[in-house]
């Protein structure tokens, strides 16, 4: 899910992370690997927000997914692998308004 600003915003409000900036020299990697993507760094690895299954609730969710761990304890480069769903549920808001393209 590629997010817009306000987007990005809330979920570093709720997820303890980094987004990487659409203008990194890693992004056109990562798009290629992943697809295009909103990516956020963090002690865990690397990580993107999907849109939760819609439910009775008004408000919309995304759950945080790890792509890629640390291969090592410098954390100096990643291993991607299988999608890993976490526990981590973000509030991104009501309705698909403020999702990107």
């Amino acid at each position: 899910m590629k997010m817009t600003a306000a987007l990005v915003e809330r979920t570093l409000n709720q997820f303890e992370s980094q987004a990487i900036p659409d203008d990194h020299p890693s992004v056109p990697q990562l798009n290629e690997m992943f697809g295009e993507h909103t990516y956020f760094l963090n002690g865990n690895g690397l990580h993107i927000v999907e849109p939760s299954e819609p439910g009775q609730e008004e408000a919309q969710t995304g759950q945080v997914i790890k792509i890629a761990a640390w291969h090592d304890a410098e954390r100096t480069s990643l291993a991607p692998h299988e999608p890993e769903p976490t526990d981590v549920v973000v509030a991104l808001g009501s309705g698909n308004s403020d999702a990107g393209a």
